[in-house]
């Protein structure tokens, strides 16, 4: 019942064309509550629901949550990120891809350090995402670039200095990640080396 009345919300928030006024909270100056609440809301809308992920597109509220992703508070940034992940974890091919062009994966990827365990796993969702519904060369690079940087060895290894342990459901995830981005580390010199795209599938 709460589930269906958040959806309800959800809709009418579209239907009454509320979505201009979700755009104004993220790049005015409001305080950081109601942007974060802004993006809150955003979160829910996009959730299973590739009509309304098209609708937020569409109103461009996406370049504003990256931009909040890489410079607003971390309370925001946590928010804006649960959006971009629950747009990825439904969207349509191009959906994606339009995710990708406005530079959703390197704010995704900074945050990895967050010393917030569950903004690390929220993030690391979103990557999967990318990296399992879109074939792109250039994802795939980022993907093997940030794996080389952030990949431990240990569950017991910390993350650099002032950053907290990876709570076990992220090494889940980062394990995850890296099965899924390792097949293409030979695609990707291969084709560095070679010139051109390789056919067939990885």
């Amino acid at each position: 019942m709460v589930m269906y009345a958040l959806d309800s919300i959800c809709q009418a928030i579209i239907n009454h064309g509320l979505l201009p006024f979700l755009l104004s909270l993220l790049i005015q100056n409001h305080k950081e509550s109601i942007k974060k609440d802004a993006c809150w809301i955003i979160s829910n809308i996009v959730v299973g629901n590739r009509e309304r992920i098209q609708a937020v597109i569409e109103a461009g509220l996406i370049a504003p949550l990256v931009n909040l992703l890489q410079n607003a508070e971390l309370a925001i940034k946590k928010e804006a990120a649960c959006a971009l992940r629950n747009a990825t974890s439904d969207g349509t091919h191009e959906q994606i891809k339009y995710l990708v062009s406005h530079g959703c994966i390197k704010p995704l990827c900074d945050l990895l350090v967050c010393p917030d365990p569950k903004i690390v796993s929220v993030c690391l969702d979103g990557l999967e995402n990318f990296l399992k519904s879109h074939d792109n060369k250039e994802i795939y690079e980022k993907a093997v670039k940030i794996l080389e940087t952030y990949w431990l060895e240990d569950v017991d290894e910390t993350l650099p200095l002032g950053h907290g342990r990876l709570d076990p459901n992220s090494k889940r995830k980062i394990v995850r990640y890296y099965s899924l981005a390792t097949p293409w580390r030979a695609r990707v010199r291969l084709e560095s080396e070679f010139g051109g795209e390789l056919s067939g599938s990885p």
